[in-house]
């Protein structure tokens, strides 16, 4: 129903004649003002001062506006949990504490922003310290987002120049998370310890979590009585207090130097303590009790102080920067290690060394994260990037300069030539993707907390490594370390971009009197992703550059200055640079006579050669090995390998690479070639070419093993790595009086229990064959010691040969294990199903149980490294369809840590199906061919 108002004809007519006489007299109005109006220009009315615009929401992008800059924090700590329970209390996971950040205004504003993540602060303060009032809070609000914003919006303008001070009370839980502030815990207790970088500050306390907002911090942590507290500082002073009617210590620390949030650290345990010998500095390594007391501990304190003095020479800023050095070896760590200043956290393996238990291997691990992790106390610490993009600044430099720490200590080892099989051949594989980056990526493509995770990657640890071995070798070592003296001088408790470390080599160059000029050369190495093969024809003595990819042409205009070191047979070494296209006389070849480029792998880049040149390379290594430099020996055939992958020569000549090593007994071009055959056995272990290429090797390692035989025997070992090469590929390709000794010498072991004869070298390698040709009762014996060890390099042997057997059940069994933190710790579970991957009976297994468990294992995992090891032996239509499918069933929201991974899974298994398809015929022919050969002769 309809309703309205009712009124009478005569009052609308009135009402009609009333208005429109109203509307006439406005109208004439208007008409006489403007009339006069024009005739008399009045002045226009002065404008009202509008009120100042303040930006108001989060920033548009998810990096801190920039307005507010730290200076120093004070924060207070306090996590409720016990080291030791008793029947009488409960476990309690939590922390609370307050933090006040001091900063400084640079451009008026009406709202602080900062970081803050899964904390709950229960009370904001600001304080504006020149007018030493308070500023009233408005509102927080807390994104949720990636940017981790902490909004705090003010009724009032914080102004240019203006002093102020941000105080927050906050709480939050001690997770087994392995980041931000999170427990730990070993068979005896409980440990409180931190994992900041790099975007985990925030976790702990609202904070501006940026690297160039360096400040200070003066850190105060209340803990249980009878626990030890550390941080980065040295320990000022210890008080016990009742709080809330409980009795706590309370241990304050020396305020910090000037450094980023993500190097803050903090621990609380009941962990006893070694001592290192230095002249200046205190240095203590921590770790569980009983570890201290079997000595576990030695030999890094042994070497830490003579590292730490080693650098403190090469690098003359002032020597170490502060007075106290702690280390601590963590039973639950997601990290190899982590440079803390003046706290460095490390996972157990790559501390503790038990002599007669752990291995060489195990000490020259050690002996190398503890020189890289001191490496960074210069590089990284002192001198930090400003943003994320230039992580190789800090992560590049560590590994470099780390092998030049070992060499220092351990000079018998020959550590600096590792360097080619640890980093250069390995980043080569993920450098020859389309799907790699560049090591200087744009500020602005490096964004979220995923983005800044994934360039923690080989390209910016090891390829940044690479690239400065070879400039430091192109400018000479001398004139290299003289410019980083002046660029740590330069930038101490600062921040820099890869440009400046151009500047100040170029300064040392110009001393020097040396016409390089270091960006031009060093842009095309940082800035570009990939490298090039340098082709050569030694007919005529023409050399080119291309990009190198596995699977496809390039699509860039891409080109390097590259420096190459050069020989001819009975000449000296020259070395020359290549821009472009040239002839160049120092690459002909003369009476007949090879020539060999990239002197022991100086140089980022591979080397291609004509067939006449190949041919004579080869032929010499089949008349006198001792021609050929070893590295070179190892680096001609991965550069073979590869460029047969990338159809650049054809792969016979590959395999021709590896005949002539029956006659050579080093560890580098034996372990350049299994690290290529391996490829071949993913490929084919499947199908009708293993047979042949299982005799060939059985053949070309014969001798390798019978010049160990004896020594494998009696337990000695003179030269490890190839000593356990000989035994693995023995033993894997059914060499029978292998086999045998293998489970010889398990079964004493596990006749005998408590007596282990096996030398520690040869144990991850021994366990491993035993396990693989036994059974259940093997495993069980070996699962046994793995729970029970109390040596960590120990238990991760074992773990690792656990996943060696056949058996489909166990290994099933096994994969569900790495799902219980009580069985496989959080942060051996993606190496865990790596290992269980590499196994041919484990493969398909572990790529269902990924897919299966991935809600479980995407919020616990380093994605990046599990998609790698899960998808090695991709080579078939099916398998890339199901990568494609297990993209197509998860969002970017769930798969945003692993998606780089997945790319350069999927293009990489693209590949692989090209080559098995155009080359499995031509292996198979190759591999029957020498068997046949070998039967006639």
């Amino acid at each position: 129903m309809a309703t309205g108002v009712y009124i009478s004809k005569f009052l609308a007519i009135a009402i009609v004649v009333l208005t429109v006489s109203s509307i006439g007299g406005i109208i004439t109005m208007i008409i006489v003002y403007e009339n006069e109006r024009i005739k008399t220009q009045p002045t226009a009315p002065p404008t009202t001062n509008s009120t100042t615009p303040y930006p108001a929401g989060p920033p548009p992008n998810m990096r801190l506006p920039g307005n507010l800059i730290p200076e120093s924090y004070d924060i207070v700590l306090q996590p409720h949990l016990y080291i030791v329970m008793n029947n009488t209390t409960n476990q309690s996971l939590v922390f609370t504490g307050n933090s006040t950040v001091y900063f400084r205004c640079v451009e008026n504003t009406k709202t602080i922003v900062l970081h803050s993540k899964e904390q709950n602060v229960t009370a904001v303060k600001v304080t504006d310290l020149d007018k030493e009032k308070i500023i009233k809070v408005d509102n927080t609000i807390l994104y949720s987002n990636e940017s981790n914003f902490l909004e705090i919006v003010l009724d009032s303008v914080l102004v240019k120049d203006g002093n102020y001070s941000l105080f927050t009370a906050f709480e939050g839980e001690l997770l087994d998370d392995l980041a931000g502030f999170y427990m730990s815990s070993y068979k005896k207790g409980f440990i409180a310890t931190s994992q900041m970088q790099p975007t985990d500050a925030r976790k702990v306390f609202p904070c501006f979590d940026e690297p160039a907002m360096k400040a200070t911090f003066r850190v105060s942590l209340i803990h249980r009585p009878g626990t030890t507290a550390l941080a980065n500082g040295k320990v000022i002073g210890t008080t016990l207090e009742v709080i809330d009617g409980e009795t706590w210590e309370v241990t304050r620390f020396q305020t910090t130097k000037k450094m980023s949030t993500y190097l803050l650290a903090f621990t609380v345990s009941d962990f006893h303590s070694i001592g290192s010998t230095h002249e200046r500095v205190d240095i203590k390594t921590y770790a569980r009790p009983e570890a201290i007391k079997a000595g576990q501990a030695k030999y890094a304190a042994s070497i830490t102080g003579n590292i730490l003095a080693f650098y403190e020479s090469t690098f003359s800023t002032d020597a170490y920067f502060i007075s106290t050095l702690d280390q601590i070896a963590l039973p639950d760590f997601s990290a190899g290690a982590m440079e803390n200043w003046g706290l460095v956290t490390y996972r157990e393996t790559a501390l503790l060394y038990e002599e007669g238990v752990s291995s060489t291997s195990n000490k020259e691990w050690i002996a190398t994260v503890i020189a890289h992790e001191l490496a960074h106390q210069w590089f990284g610490n002192l001198v930090t990037m400003k943003w994320w993009n230039d992580l190789w600044l800090n992560e590049g430099f560590a590994t470099y300069i780390s092998y030049m720490g070992v060499d220092h200590i351990e000079p018998t080892w020959n550590i600096k030539d590792l360097i080619v099989l640890n980093d250069i051949q390995t980043v080569f594989q993920v450098d020859s993707l389309a799907s790699s980056h560049p090591l200087s990526s744009k500020e602005d493509d490096v964004q979220t907390s995923s983005d800044i995770t994934q360039l923690f990657d080989s390209i910016t640890y090891s390829k940044g490594a690479a690239v400065l071995r070879m400039l430091a070798d192109y400018l000479d070592e001398r004139v290299f370390l003289n410019g980083l003296r002046k660029y740590l001088q330069a930038f101490q408790y600062s921040n820099t971009v890869h440009k400046d470390l151009w500047e100040y080599l170029q300064e040392a160059v110009d001393e020097d009197s040396s016409h390089i000029k270091v960006a031009e050369v060093m842009d095309t190495w940082t800035k570009q992703m990939g490298y090039p093969v340098i082709t050569i024809n030694t007919t005529n003595g023409a050399v080119s550059q291309e990009h190198f990819l596995q699977n496809q042409t390039s699509d860039y205009d891409f080109e390097w200055h590259v420096p190459i070191r050069v020989m001819k047979e009975g000449e000296p070494i020259k070395i020359a640079t290549l821009d472009k296209k040239v002839l160049m006389p120092d690459f002909l070849s003369e009476d007949g006579k090879w020539v060999l480029a990239n002197i022991n792998c100086m140089g980022y880049f591979r080397v291609n050669y004509d067939p006449v040149n190949w041919d004579r390379l080869l032929s010499q290594l089949e008349m006198n090995i001792h021609e050929i430099p070893i590295i070179n020996r190892g680096q001609l055939i991965d550069d073979a390998f590869n460029l047969a992958r990338a159809k650049h020569i054809n792969v016979t000549l590959a395999l021709r690479t590896t005949k002539y090593l029956w006659n050579d007994t080093e560890y580098i071009p034996w372990e350049s070639a299994l690290r290529n055959l391996d490829y071949f056995i993913l490929m084919f272990d499947r199908s009708e070419v293993y047979g042949p290429m299982q005799a060939y090797l059985r053949k070309q390692v014969g001798g390798l093993y019978q010049h160990f035989e004896n020594f494998t025997m009696f337990s000695t070992v003179p030269e490890q790595y190839n000593q356990i090469n000989a035994i693995s590929v023995a033993c894997s390709n059914d060499i029978p009086e292998c086999q045998e000794m293998a489970r010889m010498l398990f079964d004493n072991w596990m006749t005998n229990k408590t007596s282990n004869r096996i030398h520690p070298n040869l144990k991850a390698t021994i366990y491993c064959q035993a396990i693989a040709a036994g059974g259940e009762k093997e495993w069980e014996f070996a699962w046994g010691k793995f729970e029970n060890a109390t040596t960590a390099t120990e238990k991760d042997k074992l773990r690792y040969a656990l996943s060696c057997t056949r058996k489909i059940w166990l290994l099933n069994r096994y994969l569900e294990y790495t799902l219980n933190p009580d069985k496989i710790r959080k942060m051996d579970a993606v190496s865990t199903i790596s290992y269980i991957a590499r196994n041919v009976a484990g493969q398909a297994i572990a790529w269902n149980f990924v897919r299966a468990n991935w809600n479980y294992i995407k919020g616990i995992m380093s994605l990046g490294n599990l998609i790698d090891g899960v998808t090695q032996r991709f080579s078939t239509d099916f398998e890339l369809e199901e990568l494609w499918q297990f993209l197509t069933d998860h969002d970017v929201e769930e798969l945003h840590l692993a998606i780089r991974a997945l790319e350069q899974a999927t293009e990489r298994t693209e590949a692989n199906i090209k080559w098995v398809k155009e080359n499995k015929q031509t292996v198979l022919e190759w591999f029957k061919n020498e068997s046949r050969r070998e039967q006639l002769n």
